[in-house]
């Protein structure tokens, strides 16, 4: 018994010396290869808000140079490393894992900070083209409309939402959507005041005109056949199905789904008003929609972003004061695929 259990234990420390070295490597790679990344975001975001700008001498030809340096640099760097690695071993083993994962430490501290979100926001800018430029615009007229807003009366509008909070966020699980997007929707359908409208529109979410498919949806994940508007719960799920549609046919862009949901099926729908106007996105249909509401997208966003910071600050913070503004923007607006700006 007392030779078997030496094997095990020969066997477990042979295994422990196999592994340990390559866990050291491993632990010194990821910490420098992060470490790195974050480095050279920062440069380069960096450099596409001092570079900013189309002419070919003065913004694309330095840009390019400093990137070119930039990769010399590191190149060089990881040379450096490689020579200082030897001594460090000699030292302690451990030594060059320490020193990583103490460079990848302080490399993500300063990741949390605002300026490395800034950098980040130019870098997106340059590598997202037109896409982003849009979306920082449309995002910034959500932050507009928030300021705008009567912070008082949409906080009692929030605490008259409490009694169908389980019901709006079970309605999201259920359809993939949105919980924060959808409080947002309900607030500015209904306030979460329940009632019919002389447009025909009814209960939380206003509900007219569902597609047939999302009402099929509906039917299904409650196992009702018939469907009951001014039940809240039916009302919620028929809204949260109702959008999954729109989203899906608009290739889950945030802006267009929202509208799509508010203009609902008439005159073909906003994809045929589209298609006639030959426009691609939100802000090329934007011009467009002279009878329709095109500030619908932008007022739901809006009381979404309201709710996020009604629920994680307990308040709402007034955009203009000190640092808010800067806050509200870290928080994100619900349903954006990149919510900071």
């Amino acid at each position: 018994m007392a030779a078997r259990a030496g094997r095990r234990r020969r066997r477990r420390r042979a295994w422990e010396r196999g592994w340990q070295p390559w866990a050291r490597v491993g632990v010194e790679a990821v910490a420098l290869l992060s470490a790195a990344l974050i480095v050279v975001l920062a440069v380069l975001g960096r450099l596409a808000g001092w570079l900013a700008g189309a002419g070919f001498w003065s913004h694309l030809l330095p840009f390019a140079g400093v990137v070119l340096i930039l990769g010399v640099a590191m190149a060089f760097l990881l040379r450096g490393w490689l020579r200082l690695r030897g001594p460090l071993i000699r030292r302690h083993v451990d030594l060059p894992a320490a020193v990583g994962a103490i460079a990848c430490g302080i490399a993500l501290w300063f990741a949390t900070g605002l300026a490395f979100e800034r950098d980040l926001g130019n870098l997106r800018t340059l590598v997202g083209g037109r896409a982003e430029s849009q979306r920082l615009t449309i995002a910034h007229q959500v932050y507009a409309a928030y300021r705008r807003a009567d912070l008082n009366g949409l906080a009692r509008v929030f605490e008259r939402a409490r009694v169908y909070e389980p019901t709006v966020y079970e309605a999201a699980h259920a359809f993939g959507m949105d919980a924060e997007v959808l409080m947002g929707v309900g607030v500015t359908e209904s306030a979460f005041y329940p009632r019919d409208s002389a447009d025909g529109g009814r209960g939380l979410f206003q509900i007219t005109a569902p597609p047939a498919a999302a009402v099929g949806d509906v039917r299904r994940k409650l196992g009702v056949e018939q469907l009951d508007a001014l039940n809240q719960r039916h009302n919620a799920f028929l809204a949260a199905a109702t959008l999954r549609q729109y989203l899906a046919e608009m290739r889950g862009d945030p802006f267009l789904g929202l509208l799509a949901y508010n203009i609902g099926p008439r005159n073909g729908g906003l994809r045929a008003i589209m298609e006639q106007y030959g426009a691609r996105d939100f802000v090329t249909i934007q011009p467009y929609l002279h009878v329709l509401p095109r500030d619908y997208p932008i007022r739901v966003l809006s009381a979404a972003l309201a709710y996020r910071l009604w629920r994680l600050d307990g308040r709402l913070p007034r955009y203009e004061d000190g640092d808010n503004a800067i806050h509200v923007q870290r928080v994100g607006i619900p349903g954006l695929a990149v919510g900071k700006s």
